[in-house]
């Protein structure tokens, strides 16, 4: 079976999700929809995005895309009235996605929204290393957000090896994406108020039983976020069977700053450097000099990708609320082949 994808919101994540739709052999990009001709999606159409239809996500946008010279096949309403779409990928900003999910249940057409929308939008939240059965053959499922991605798949593996007592993570969130030039902080570090930042209730969400505080500020930087993540275990643990679990995680990757991967420039560097489209680093990087253990408390310090590393999640997510891969660890490994990720599988 070929799934028939559609995307809606072409965007820092639309953009990145749809090119991957079209590395899979069992999907299909049945189109992208958006509102405005923005500079991204004029260069994605010219790009990995080259003939692709497009669709006015609103029928006053049908006029303005044309105007702009996009020449839309139609509306979203009416491709998904055609029965041609099977999924939705709804990639719209945030509070945007409410007022599409009406017209999606309208044609019955299955969603996949994104981290940035309320948990309550779908049926559940995703993510494919810890609870990818959860959104078998469902109608929508949520992918959770860059961050809570990253503190799925770390604090999730030592979660299925050890008996955790709690996590407390400090994240240092990086201020906007490097495009955006209308955003900061420019010269402030800016905490995220009030206590506990919303990334542990998020985590929560898909990791049901886990104790977890989470705190953060925004600096002024656009590469990546930085975690700082002390996890409690109720029995003492050795360092090199941590280590081992996380090298032996899907999609966790370990760097050494002796190396020469010293900070997030460094660490992006690499992936400019092996010619990653757009320089996309989908693994979780730890630095493994940081992982620590005194006791019975596991430490370390990763680094988050906040644009690219979602996408192999709604890769995973899609196959999964369409029932066309019930394992998850083969949809995991598909979706790595595809797009060339690190790491086991």
């Amino acid at each position: 079976m070929t799934v028939k994808v559609l995307v809606n919101g072409v965007g820092a994540i639309g953009k990145r999700v749809a090119h991957a739709v079209r590395l899979q052999k069992d999907m299909t990009l049945a189109g992208v929809s958006d509102v405005s001709a923005t500079a991204v999606l004029r260069s994605v159409l010219d790009g990995p995005l080259k003939g692709v239809k497009l669709y006015a996500s609103l029928p006053e946008a049908q006029n303005t895309l044309a105007e702009a010279g996009l020449n839309p096949e139609g509306t979203l309403e009416e491709v998904l009235a055609s029965g041609e779409i099977d999924v939705v990928v709804d990639a719209t900003p945030a509070g945007i996605e409410e007022k599409n999910k009406g017209l999606y249940e309208k044609y019955n057409v299955k969603q996949v929204y994104e981290g940035g929308a309320k948990a309550s939008i779908a049926e559940v939240s995703f993510n494919a290393n810890v609870n990818y059965l959860e959104s078998f053959n469902k109608k929508s499922t949520r992918v959770v957000s860059c961050n809570t991605t990253s503190l799925a798949r770390t604090i999730g593996a030592i979660k299925q090896n050890f008996d955790v007592r709690r996590a407390i993570v400090s994240l240092v969130r990086r201020a906007v994406d490097p495009w955006d030039a209308r955003k900061g902080p420019i010269n402030a570090i800016v905490p995220v108020l009030p206590l506990p930042s919303h990334h542990g209730p998020d985590l929560q969400t898909i990791i049901h039983d886990l104790r977890v505080e989470t705190m953060a500020v925004k600096v002024p930087t656009t590469l990546a976020h930085t975690h700082m993540v002390a996890v409690e275990l109720k029995a003492d643990a050795e360092k090199e069977k941590v280590k081992e679990i996380l090298s032996n995680t899907p999609r966790v990757l370990l760097l050494k700053g002796s190396d020469g991967y010293s900070d997030t420039a460094l660490i992006i560097e690499r992936f400019r450097d092996l010619l990653r489209p757009r320089y996309d680093m989908y693994e979780t990087v730890i630095w493994d000099e940081s992982v620590t253990v005194e006791e019975d408390t596991v430490y370390w310090m990763h680094a988050v990708h906040s644009e690219a590393i979602v996408i192999p999640e709604n890769i995973d997510a899609i196959r999964a609320i369409t029932g066309i891969e019930e394992d998850p660890m083969r949809s995991i490994k598909m979706t790595n082949e595809s797009l060339g990720i690190f790491g086991k599988p």
